[in-house]
């Protein structure tokens, strides 16, 4: 990654993304907090996605961040924050995390840490992704997560579907199907008739959740974007 940036052009590093920022080694190593440190020198804004409770740890060195960071020119407008701070929900079910999460922060918990972030004066928000097919992208179950998110005082909501890759034994896809043979078998011929020997539902399926997501966020008045206005942000 190359961090020593040519004036006015520091993009958004985003933390948390293949795997999560505050895995429970991160309380020994703190690999994330010397990621920061780092991003603090460079003056990099940063978007971090999370379920642990241990990002209260890096509370100060993020308001250095928010602080410091240079943003881009598209972006200091209509964003004017270091720090983006997303909590990542797939669902409110505490007995589905408990089989897809073990060890994680339970969905309260994180909305807990969200609230508490708030109240420390950062821009956060709700990564619900990615939402569960049959499970979690009911209309039902995600009008949960939105309330809850609205509630909890989150000022942004991302969805997005799930994404299966891969037939080897640790291969997300493996993994999953695993979980359904659990909770629920008769799920899985769903999931291969929607998928169709692709990793990730069709167009069409992304379209129909967007747009559900989009009418009960303006039942709760809960923005689906990071930005106020219209506007794209790259992340690095």
């Amino acid at each position: 990654m190359q961090l020593r940036a040519k004036k006015n052009d520091h993009g958004i590093v985003a933390v948390g993304s293949p795997t999560d920022a505050y895995i429970p080694h991160e309380a020994t190593y703190k690999l994330t907090e010397g990621f920061l440190k780092l991003f603090l020198q460079y003056k990099f804004p940063v978007f971090i996605i999370t379920k642990s409770t241990l990002i209260i740890r890096d509370i100060d060195l993020l308001k250095q961040i928010d602080t410091t960071a240079i943003l881009p020119e598209d972006l200091k407008d209509s964003l004017n924050r270091g720090p983006i701070l997303s909590v990542s929900i797939s669902t409110m079910d505490d007995d589905i995390c408990n089989m897809l999460e073990p060890g994680a922060a339970k969905p309260l918990e994180r909305l807990k840490i969200m609230q508490q972030l708030k109240a420390e004066g950062f821009l956060v928000g709700v990564n619900a992704m990615p939402l569960l097919p049959f499970i979690s992208d009911t209309n039902i179950e995600l009008e949960k997560i939105i309330a809850a998110a609205k509630e909890y005082g989150a000022d942004y909501i991302l969805t997005g579907g799930l994404t299966l890759f891969g037939n080897d034994v640790a291969d997300s896809k493996t993994l999953y199907y695993k979980f359904l043979e659990r909770y629920d078998a008769s799920l899985i011929a769903k999931y291969d008739n929607l998928c169709k020997g692709l990793f990730y539902p069709p167009r069409q399926y992304q379209n129909d959740l967007k747009t559900r997501t989009e009418k009960i966020c303006t039942k709760y008045n809960l923005r689906t974007s990071i930005l106020k206005t219209a506007g794209v942000i790259n992340f690095i």
